[in-house]
């Protein structure tokens, strides 16, 4: 392994990033975009920005590792970093963002090779990353794929297993990425680039969630990795799950020419929904993946940096200078309140992935456990990508690595990247099942696609160009009978978009006996009422010890207790319906106080006795206020300030709670069920911060004439189920024994 740059970038390093000659500071001072940084200067040291006229803008303490980060500098030259009164840099320049893209032959200097490496970013900033390759790098150029994270996808390669039998075969199996997405890519021929965003691993500046310089430096590792002779067409492609599956939504807005395709994979849709869905903050997963992201990107904080400095890699330690110099974005968290569309609009993907204009696909579970259902808006969104898919499941975090994802994944990249007819080596075919052992526990082959049939190129692009863009696999978890919950589906549905469009809206109201029914209520004054049960937020639904990631977790879903909730079901069905899409609780509520946190439930009454989770949907009442983009199926809330408004008490307010996306068959013979309860217990690793009151208030659900409460669901008509009820045994979607429960009505 080996670091290495060519002459003609050393000279460009230079030139963007000049040190402190012509000063008389000891520190040393980096010119960025908007940002200003220093190193060495003396720990407990008070250094200033001074603008061209001499005025100090900004002031900052030099941290125990002599550093300090000036963020939001406008862009200009004539700045002075001042330590005291008279030590002084030399004049600085600060970048804009339209002024600091480098020449072609910024990118074009960059010499990567097989193992560890540093990227140049047009700051000077150095980016850990690691190379594989499937092959000797003379026998390329190779199809090439980008991993980009704030995890540690730059740390030194492994094996993967005692395979060293198979590694002139197959390389990846003794030099496997630090990326699942890039071993698997590996796997299937593919040249890997994983690197480290700024502020993580061994990669120079400072961390915060992306911000606009992780952007630009993800533009310039696109650029950089494509640029490589040992890459074939000197064009790209992108994969990973989860952190670096969103990463690629944000870098490809930054629309990098050497971009050929993204493959994001359980994904946000808004930082927003996740951190605060509903209005109220999740304290449960979010806040501990932003801790840990924040306490990884501390100076030596992922573990490995240490061996790399330990072994001779100066530039490593250099880079760790800045890292205690990251952006608090726990504290960021739970100090917003409102969602302020000049603030969070850029942590928002389907804001801007209306700007990728190269193919997609993406995937994503409705019952993700991490990153949540959210993510539907953006299936109607990449409306400037040439080429979609996108697949959808129920499921959990992971199961974006499942064989009925996978298989379509290769294919996408081998025509939109490699561009080849897709294909899996039968080697590759032979080995699947040991890497599905070990994420699933479960032996299954990823099957090559029916693309594989196609004798050329342009007759299997074309095709699957012609192809609806929405794939649905119903019923994960029960498609292979001798191997319960294992990530398989039973069968498939394709839409040309989402929501499909065949999908009427169907209303059910709730009735004083319970009833869920299509006529509306007529009773002049009917109400049942549920307590605010204060310990709910902190409550998960896995018994302890329990894995949601196993075939079979163990799952403790409670029913409500008596008094917690208020719950109405229908009639048994006579046939088998199919939902997709969002679905609506419109509540009239009254409330003693002047806010209420509620969640509402989907669940199918199976009549089997079982009763099964399908989605949820959560909202503080106060941030009810609906965007112009709401419809009679989705509430569309904005959680800005000026749509919040808090409940009079006594007070019937109408109240909007939208399901998440989701698609599910009820069968004949089940019941619709639905529960209006206090937020939690619903997820594995979702918890809520609930608003405090004194004494747990009740809240009262109307269903009378005047305020008939119902819920409104998306029902696609005409469609063909061509299986039985499966076992209750389905991916993120827990069952019980059936319960009845009844309501209190309101005093």
């Amino acid at each position: 392994m080996r670091v290495t740059m060519r002459l003609p970038a050393i000279a460009i390093f230079a030139f963007w990033a000049v040190g402190c000659s012509d000063g008389n500071a000891r520190f040393i001072v980096r010119e960025s975009v908007e940002q200003l940084s220093v190193t060495h200067a003396e720990p407990g040291a008070t250094l200033e920005v001074l603008d061209g006229s001499g005025k100090a803008i900004q002031s900052a303490t030099a941290d125990k590792l002599g550093s300090a980060l000036f963020r939001h500098v406008p862009p200009g030259d004539g700045y002075v970093v001042r330590a005291g009164m008279l030590e002084r840099s030399r004049h600085l320049k600060v970048l804009s963002i339209d002024g600091s893209l480098p020449s072609q032959r910024f990118y074009d200097h960059q010499d990567l090779q097989p193992g560890f490496n540093y990227i140049a970013t047009r700051d000077g900033t150095r980016l850990s990353a690691y190379v594989t390759l499937p092959g000797p790098i003379e026998l390329g150029p190779y199809p090439t794929v980008v991993t980009y994270s704030g995890y540690s996808p730059s740390k030194p390669g492994e094996p993967l297993g005692n395979y060293e039998y198979l590694c002139d075969k197959l390389p990846v199996l003794c030099d496997a990425p630090n990326d699942p997405g890039a071993t698997i890519a590996a796997l299937f021929g593919y040249a890997t680039v994983g690197v480290n965003v700024r502020g993580t691993g061994c990669s120079g500046g400072a961390y915060d969630f992306f911000e606009t310089l992780q952007l630009l430096d993800g533009y310039d590792v696109i650029e950089t990795a494509a640029a490589q002779p040992w890459v074939q067409d000197h064009k790209v492609g992108m994969v990973g799950l989860s952190y670096p599956g969103i990463t690629q939504m944000f870098v490809a807005a930054e629309r990098p020419p050497s971009l050929a395709a993204i493959t994001p994979l359980s994904v946000i849709g808004n930082a927003h929904t996740t951190m605060l869905p509903g209005g109220m903050l999740n304290d449960g997963f979010a806040i501990a993946w932003v801790t840990q992201v924040i306490n990884t990107a501390q100076p030596y904080g992922q573990g490995w940096e240490q061996a790399r400095v330990d072994g001779g890699d100066t530039l490593c330690a250099e880079n760790q200078l800045l890292h205690g110099q990251l952006v608090d974005n726990v504290a960021q968290a739970r100090t917003t309140q409102y969602y302020d569309p000049a603030q969070h609009d850029r942590y928002n993907p389907a804001t801007f992935v209306g700007k990728i204009d190269v193919p997609v696909f993406l995937a994503g579970a409705w019952q993700d456990e991490q990153t949540g259902p959210y993510f539907f808006p953006l299936l109607s969104k990449f409306t400037s990508s040439p080429s979609r898919r996108f697949t959808i499941y129920n499921g959990v975090h992971p199961d974006g690595f499942s064989p009925d994802v996978l298989s379509e994944w290769a294919a996408f990249l081998d025509l939109f990247v490699a561009h080849r007819v897709p294909m899996i080596d039968p080697l590759v075919y032979d080995l699947t099942p040991l890497l599905m052992d070990r994420v699933f526990h479960s032996l299954m082959h990823v099957e090559p696609t029916k693309w594989s049939k196609y004798g050329d190129f342009a007759s299997a692009l074309a095709d699957w160009k012609a192809e609806p863009e929405v794939r649905a696999i119903f019923e994960s978890g029960a498609g292979l009978t001798s191997d319960l919950g294992a990530p398989r589906g039973t069968f498939e549905q394709h839409w040309t978009s989402w929501p499909p469009p065949a999908v009427e809206p169907m209303r059910l109201y709730f009735r004083a006996s319970g009833a869920l029914s299509a006529t509306t209520p007529t009773e002049s004054a009917a109400a049942s009422q549920f307590q605010l049960d204060p310990e709910a937020g902190q409550r998960g639904n896995l018994a302890p010890g329990g894995n949601v990631w196993d075939k079979l977790p163990a799952y403790d879903w409670r029913a409500p207790a008596a008094g917690k909730a208020v719950g109405f079901e229908s009639t048994p069905l006579a046939a088998d319906l199919m939902m997709a899409g969002n679905g609506s609780v419109d509540l009239w509520l009254q409330s003693p106080v002047d806010d209420a946190d509620l969640e509402v439930n989907l669940i199918e009454v199976r009549p089997d006795g079982k009763e099964m989770y399908v989605q949820s949907g959560w909202l503080r009442a106060s941030y009810r206020g609906s965007g112009p983009d709401a419809t009679e199926l989705w509430p569309s809330p904005t959680y800005m300030q000026a749509d919040w408004k808090a409940l009079v008490p006594g007070e019937w307010t109408q109240v909007r709670v939208g399901f998440a996306g989701f698609h599910h068959v009820f069968r004949a013979g089940s019941r619709i069920r639905v529960f209006v309860n206090t937020p939690g217990g619903s997820r594995a690793e979702w918890r809520f911060a609930l608003k405090h009151f004194d004494t747990a208030p009740s809240y009262s659900i109307g269903h009378d004439s005047a305020h008939p409460s119902s819920v409104v669901l998306p029902v696609v008509r005409g469609a063909t189920i061509p299986s039985p009820l499966p076992p209750c045994s389905l991916r993120g979607q827990p069952c019980r024994d059936y319960a009845p429960y009844a309501n209190t009505p309101a005093n």
